[in-house]
């Protein structure tokens, strides 16, 4: 394939791996640059397929995180005795994970037929970035915010439940659960690896199911645009989490949720003002 063809799936890894796990929306990100811009359906030959590589490259941010708390899993997954020290174990994440799971399934379809529209995730990006600024109003409060390991069931089930309000496009997983994380009295980090553990499985999960689905849209000449876009989500997924876990505690969300809030006007402007990506 020609340089600036595959330079475009470089683009797309590059902004998957930045925006998943940031409180920020990937969704409208992917709107902003590939639909708006880039136009991986046109190079891929369908819109189909152009869902399909999102899909790919998603699973290289996925990758990312599962790298990034290894350890952690396999703590988790090691079915030691109970510690007598309270610590995160694979319960919490059972159960922050039930009611977002159960909705998905019982939605999905819905989901995708009424709500993957660019006026639907200007509204999630907004809202998203209210609950985000109501949060770090609030944990100014809070005078000793928990760790991650002191996590208990009910916050870990109230997690999950204010995840649910991930499903709609735009409102961004992670700018809904650390919100819900902080609003529960964890810390921002701490609401921050909770979270980020929490996605691997569902988004593997759900992820996985939408490219057996899709598989078909995936053709041998496209090969590289597939494994560049997936590799560079990858690397900078690996990059972005490190840095965000390394600033949350000091930046807070609110600068995020301005952050958002600009997105949705520029995406507004080119949307309503100028009609680009009507189309899609």
């Amino acid at each position: 394939m020609e340089f600036f063809i595959l330079l475009k799936a470089i683009i797309l890894g590059i902004v998957e791996g930045l925006t998943e796990f940031a409180p920020v929306s990937s969704t409208g990100h992917q709107i902003l640059v590939d639909d708006m811009w880039l136009n991986s359906a046109q190079v891929l030959g369908s819109k189909e397929s152009a869902n399909t590589f999102k899909i790919v490259i998603q699973l290289g941010s996925i990758l990312a995180a599962a790298w990034i708390f290894r350890h952690r899993f396999v703590d988790m997954l090691s079915f030691k005795a109970e510690r007598s020290e309270r610590r995160l174990k694979l319960s919490h994440i059972i159960i922050g994970l039930l009611p977002a799971g159960i909705a998905g399934l019982l939605f999905d379809d819905f989901i995708d037929e009424h709500l993957f529209s660019v006026p639907t995730v200007l509204v999630g990006l907004a809202l998203g970035a209210i609950l985000m600024i109501v949060a770090d109003i609030y944990a100014k409060k809070v005078q000793h915010p928990q760790t991650v390991d002191s996590i208990t069931y009910r916050q870990a089930f109230i997690i999950g439940l204010v995840q649910i309000l991930a499903l709609w496009p735009g409102f961004s997983r992670s700018g809904s659960t650390i919100s819900a994380g902080v609003l529960t009295k964890l810390d921002h980090k701490a609401a921050s690896d909770f979270t980020f553990m929490m996605a691997v499985p569902i988004m593997a999960a759900a992820s996985a199911k939408s490219l057996i689905s899709n598989y078909q849209y995936i053709h041998a000449d496209q090969t590289w645009f597939y494994i560049l876009g997936f590799i560079f989500a990858f690397i900078f997924g690996i990059l972005s989490i490190k840095l965000f876990l390394d600033l949350i505690n000091r930046v807070k969300l609110i600068p995020f949720a301005i952050y958002r809030l600009v997105l949705v006007a520029i995406i507004a402007v080119l949307y309503f003002g100028f009609g680009i990506g009507k189309g899609i």
